[in-house]
């Protein structure tokens, strides 16, 4: 009788402390757990970056809407289709994720790529001297991004409302992105940019009184 009082207040004292170090291991905070996501890694310069994705994506919105005039006749091209709008959401898309890929720090051309930058007169920035702008200013490199960003999410909006007519203002809000951030990054010596804007718009659009001629939404 004596071994089984004494055992049972022990038997009870021990439950307990388990019971306390399985509370304890639920309520106390969890260390931190590693990370998901790795660290981002480059794979182009910014130069090939900017040919082989944003620039040839780009197209899917700056080619949804146009008006094309010749001998023949006058042909306009529109979203007409689901797959049409479909086609543009892909460009909205990785506009607006592939912009904040220039986020990350990497080469400005491929290795041995100095632009055309020789010469005392040279038409465009050297990637040194790109790097140089940034770090100088990395206020504004960012602001480019995001008004490169801001086309993509303003085209995924017209996407959800369908609206022809505001993809006319899309192209041309993405135009004015994309030769902005060029100017100032790459040839800031080129002079009459907005007279090769204009042409630009011009032969993508037509005459601006006519930017807007399907009536497909305000």
């Amino acid at each position: 009788m004596v071994d089984v009082r004494i055992r049972k207040p022990v038997a009870i004292c021990a439950g307990l402390f388990v019971v306390g170090l399985v509370s304890f291991s639920c309520s106390s905070p969890k260390p931190a757990s590693t990370p998901l996501w790795g660290d981002l890694k480059p794979v182009v310069s910014v130069k090939e970056l900017m040919h082989d994705m944003i620039d040839p994506i780009a197209d899917y919105v700056f080619e949804s809407v146009r008006i094309v005039t010749t001998a023949q006749g006058t042909v306009e091209t529109y979203p007409r289709t689901e797959e049409d709008w479909d086609k543009i959401r892909v460009g909205g898309v990785t506009l607006a994720e592939g912009a904040y890929l220039l986020k990350i720090p990497r080469p400005f051309a491929p290795p041995g790529d100095e632009n055309n930058s020789a010469g005392p007169n040279a038409p465009e920035l050297s990637p040194a001297q790109m790097v140089a702008k940034i770090e100088k200013d990395p206020v504004l490199w960012n602001a480019k991004i995001e008004a490169l960003r801001n086309v993509g999410l303003e085209v995924l909006e017209i996407v959800k409302q369908k609206n022809v007519d505001r993809l006319w203002d899309a192209g041309e809000d993405l135009d004015i992105a994309c030769e902005t951030c060029h100017i100032e990054y790459w040839y800031p010596g080129e002079k009459g940019l907005w007279d090769k804007l204009d042409r630009r718009l011009e032969e993508l659009y037509g005459p601006r009184a006519s930017k807007k001629p399907f009536g497909m939404g305000k």
